[in-house]
């Protein structure tokens, strides 16, 4: 009957031992795969910043029209073109088939005259893309500033998109040289306040008028007026003219020369800087401003296309040539996109070119059609572009959603448009369309490293020398209090501890640093004392204190300590630092300080990382077998002897583990970063500042992006960069840890 029972127990624990085993390894896969999952869908997400543009036929048609196109351009949604020609006729037409609206690709749905009058067109301008304006220049010195609109309707609940033109200032050319002269070149920009032309006159003049409109309170219609001035110092031959959207500056182009005025006061135009753009002793061809008109594309006969901008440094404001593209043949044009720092190239035998300029990337060279390209058009989406070539024209569909990321711009130095040099920089958005997104990731990955520094620099030798006393030296009921205690506190959320720091630790540790600087000096020197005082008493008073509970007589010296040094923080504060810590660090020092730093952080997450490191420590050291100890005391050792040349040496590897799961810990921690620093992205080892980080910038920003934008798939790339942090942190600290073991394994 026993044996039956012995057997029966047997068969069932082998079946119970089987299912345990298969279980743990089905769960060890599982997480496996999870694990490569993650990988690989944060792979998938990042891939496509990292395509090139790809530039695709779509259709192509011709218009009979036989007047010279002067500008070409397409409404948002790529289903309606228009085209200005030099007998001030402006003509819309279909881009896409619609059988249900008869709508056919090339048919013209209206061609109208933009005056009744008959002029002679002399010049022709167009504004910066996003503005859309399109200005006539005329030989007796007037000028039409007109701009195609698009309006959505649902009659009957179909869609209907009608297109008009509109006139900026009345139907009537505006007057922009009172003399009447020839306008040979011509430029324009409007603004929320009002709108400037500049134009070269044939009698070799150069004239800016501001134009400016006001609402007439009696008849309701509006009124312009303007403030003309001509500039006295401009070049006599004058080939190209160009006007900043924000009505500041004025370019003009003369031969291979730039001339940059300063035009904000009507009254006092002076001259900023002349230079010659020219490169490689070519000559230049065209000149286009970027989107945001803060950089000035120049391109030359040798294909070379050169970025200047200004800067501000130590010889004051000036325009520099920050970087260069090339293309394989002469540039004839120059095409910003609406918002984005991309630009087209137009060159011979229908070569066309795309470029980034922040990330410096050559997205698109090739040659496209082989008839030259007359006029090109970009779509305000930038995701096709119209070309023109006598009566030909073809649409093409581009694929460049991310041109703005590259290797260079994620992980080396950038010079961006106002930058005196290159530097590496976050700052993702903006309130404005044209600004130039910053996505350098070495700024918040140095901010990850430096918090998890300062965070460690606190919580690994507290966490470290509390585990030893523990696992060593407390006394067994002692430690039944104290271990749990520790490690219930990482049960605490990270979210109250940055709130706390945050919004209390933070303003204590500013009004209170001479305090903080001394209780870390204090300290020390009180529990030196106080164990020299305890160790002087007679021996019946020290024997009344049961051997392990020793830790119990330093909880009112650190109170102590705490105390004295947070009442002398004023004395010390008066005495030293005139009563402005602060101030001193900043004024004397030079040391840039604010409130929520990295000191905060150090002290708010390496509260929270010492359970961790402490627990596991605390395991491997307790866990050393007790006649390994044993035998050394018996040999003759120190209990301290005994620590250090055994228990410490057959505990390294749980205690090199201990502090790698806290590093962990500490690289991969949000909320604590989140909330008690200023989230400032910037690479200063400076304590007294603070960083933004990984986790912390994908918390902040990940809410606020658009999805499937670059900032989103970058946001994507950070955490990647993290997993891969995390991955080589584990797999340094196994490969270290497996090291220990097999060296210290036969003590």
């Amino acid at each position: 009957m026993s044996s039956d029972f012995t057997l029966t127990s047997n068969a069932s624990r082998k079946i119970k031992d089987r299912v345990a085993k298969y279980g743990v390894t089905l769960g060890g896969l599982m997480v496996l795969v999870a694990l490569l999952l993650i990988f690989f869908y944060l792979l998938y997400v990042v891939e496509p910043i990292f395509r090139s543009a790809d530039v695709k036929p779509a259709t192509d048609f011709q218009l009979d029209m036989p007047n010279t196109t002067l500008a070409i351009g397409m409404e948002e949604q790529t289903e309606i073109g228009y085209r200005f020609d030099d007998k001030l006729n402006a003509a819309f037409f279909y881009l896409r088939d619609n059988p249900e609206k008869s709508q056919q690709i090339g048919k013209v749905i209206s061609a109208q005259p933009l005056l009744a009058d008959n002029k002679t067109v002399s010049s022709f301008a167009t504004s910066a893309p996003s503005r859309s304006l399109f200005a006539y220049g005329f030989d007796d010195g007037q000028a039409l500033v007109v701009k195609p609109v698009f309006s959505v309707s649902f009659p009957n609940n179909v869609r209907h998109l009608e297109a008009n033109v509109e006139y900026i200032a009345g139907e009537q050319p505006l007057e922009v040289d009172p003399k009447g002269q020839a306008l040979q070149k011509l430029a324009v920009e409007r603004n929320d306040d009002g709108m400037l032309l500049a134009a070269a006159t044939a009698d070799g003049r150069l004239i800016v008028n501001y134009f400016t409109a006001e609402e007439n309170f009696m008849t309701g219609e509006t009124e312009w007026s303007s403030a003309a001035a001509n500039i006295e110092t401009a070049p006599k031959k004058i080939d190209q003219i160009s006007i900043s959207t924000n009505l500041a500056h004025l370019y003009v182009r003369s031969v291979n020369k730039l001339f940059i005025y300063d035009i904000r006061n009507i009254d006092d135009i002076t001259l900023e800087q002349s230079m010659a753009v020219n490169a490689n002793g070519a000559n230049v061809t065209a000149m286009s401003l970027l989107s945001g008109a803060s950089s000035i594309m120049i391109g030359n006969s040798n294909g070379t296309i050169s970025q200047w901008f200004e800067i501000l440094d130590d010889n004051g404001r000036h325009y520099v040539n920050a970087r260069q593209f090339h293309a394989p043949n002469p540039i004839k044009q120059i095409v910003p996109e609406y918002f984005r720092k991309s630009f087209f190239t137009v060159g011979k035998q229908g070569h066309l070119g795309i470029f980034f300029t922040t990330s410096e990337a050559e997205l698109f060279n090739q040659q496209i059609q082989p008839e030259s390209i007359d006029n090109i058009a970009i779509s305000p989406r930038s995701n096709a572009v119209l070309l023109q070539s006598a009566s030909q024209f073809r649409l093409f569909k581009v694929n460049n959603e991310h041109p703005e990321v590259t290797w260079k711009a994620l992980w080396q130095k950038v010079w961006y448009e106002g930058y005196p040099e290159p530097t590496y920089t976050w700052q993702s958005t903006s309130a404005d369309d044209e600004f130039e997104s910053k996505f350098s990731l070495i700024p918040i990955s140095f901010g990850t490293i430096k918090a998890a520094f300062y965070a460690m620099l606190v919580a690994v030798p507290i966490s470290l020398a509390a585990a030893i006393y523990t696992a060593y030296f407390m006394s067994g009921g002692m430690r039944k209090t104290v271990k749990p205690t520790i490690e219930i506190m990482e049960a605490l959320p990270t979210v109250i501890l940055g709130f706390l720091a945050g919004l209390w630790l933070a303003p204590v540790i500013e009004s209170h640093l001479p305090g903080i600087v001394l209780f870390l000096l204090l300290t020390p020197f009180m529990i030196l004392l106080s164990a020299y005082g305890w160790s002087r008493l007679p021996e019946r008073i020290r024997q009344t204190l049961r051997e392990g509970w020793d830790a119990m007589l330093l909880i009112p010296v650190v109170l102590i300590s705490g105390y004295i040094a947070f009442a002398l923080s004023p004395e010390v504060e008066l005495w030293l630092f005139d009563g402005n810590t602060r101030g001193f660090i900043t004024n004397e020092l030079g040391i840039s300080f604010d409130q929520r730093n990295s000191l905060v952080v150090g002290i708010a997450m390496g509260f929270a990382v010492i359970p961790t490191i402490f627990s596991i420590a605390e395991d491997a050291i307790f866990s050393v077998p007790k006649q390994l100890s044993n035998g050394s005391l018996a040999l003759g050792a120190t209990p301290w002897q005994t620590l250090t040349k055994v228990v410490l040496l057959t505990a390294s590897p749980g205690i090199f583990s201990a502090v790698m799961m806290g590093l962990g810990r500490a690289v991969g921690e949000t909320m604590i970063v989140l909330m008690a620093t200023g989230n400032t992205p910037i690479m200063d080892w400076n304590i007294f500042e603070g960083m933004r980080t990984l986790s912390a910038n994908i918390a902040v920003e990940m809410p606020e992006s658009e999805v499937g934008s670059s900032h989103y798939r970058i946001l994507f790339l950070a955490a990647f960069v993290l997993f891969i942090f995390t991955f080589m942190f584990n797999t340094v600290a196994e490969f270290v840890r497996q090291r220990l073991r097999e060296k210290y394994s036969s003590l």
